[in-house]
């Protein structure tokens, strides 16, 4: 299991984490939610092992994260960065390619990772651009792209930073659903999200930051409620039942 014990973080003087505990099971989504500026991206960071934590400590099967090396983190976490620079101006194929890296060691494909690079073109709908020059594609596609190489890498923990910025209504739930996917195959799952409503309908688990600090933590009817979304987000909503499942509105 992936976990965070007690974090605490300050960025330019002033405080980002303050006390943020969660655990991250495999075979589910956990959605990570709250206002800008709330913490979430620096959180993600701490768990993927990119930032270390001024205060408390991230666990990966209860050992140090820090002390794993890197190429083993590498394998067992992959992290999509809320904005991701693509370097070399290469095609899909070979951007998905790298993804297969950390299991390699160095630059080879064997039957397994020409499968595992195939999975993810079609998962993210990205196979018939697999020849398109990166360069070339339209953010939305980039994103499905960046998200095809985490996924690629068929890590144990899938950590995504927004990864529904710039995307179309219809690919947002193709991702989604891909994400769903992750985790009903084992993975565990971590979204970074602003729509309450995908977290609603995603996530098993919930975590709502406010200010650095957990405002709530557990399942998503749980945590989604009016009351609560009031007092973090200053706006008044509404759950409502629909065919598909509960959505959340904003009323007068």
């Amino acid at each position: 299991m992936l976990a965070a014990t007690n974090l605490g973080l300050e960025l330019g003087g002033a405080t980002v984490l303050d006390g943020v505990s969660l655990a991250i099971p495999r075979g589910a989504v956990t959605a990570i939610i709250g206002p800008n500026g709330a913490g979430k991206s620096s959180l993600l960071a701490c768990l993927a092992g990119l930032r270390a934590p001024a205060r408390g400590l991230v666990t990966l099967d209860a050992a140090p994260l820090s002390d794993l090396p890197a190429q083993q983190r590498a394998q067992r976490i992959g992290y999509l960065p809320q904005v991701a620079e693509v370097n070399w101006d290469v095609d899909v194929a070979t951007l998905v390619a790298l993804g297969r890296l950390p299991h390699a060691g160095r630059w080879r494909q064997g039957d397994g990772d020409a499968a595992a690079i195939a999975a993810a073109l079609a998962a993210t709908d990205m196979g018939r651009m697999a020849q398109r020059i990166v360069g070339t594609l339209s953010g939305g596609e980039r994103a499905r792209a960046l998200l095809a190489r985490v996924l690629a890498g068929q890590p144990d923990y899938l950590l995504a930073d927004e990864p529904l910025a710039n995307l179309d209504p219809g690919h947002q739930l193709d991702s989604l659903t891909c994400l769903r996917a992750a985790a009903t195959a084992g993975a565990g799952v971590v979204i970074v999200l602003h729509d309450l409503g995908h977290a609603l309908r995603v996530a098993d688990h919930v975590l709502l930051l406010d200010g650095g600090r957990v405002a709530a933590y557990g399942a998503p009817d749980a945590v989604l409620t009016p009351e609560r979304i009031a007092a973090v987000y200053g706006v008044a909503t509404a759950r409502v039942a629909l065919p598909g499942g509960l959505v959340i509105t904003g009323r007068a």
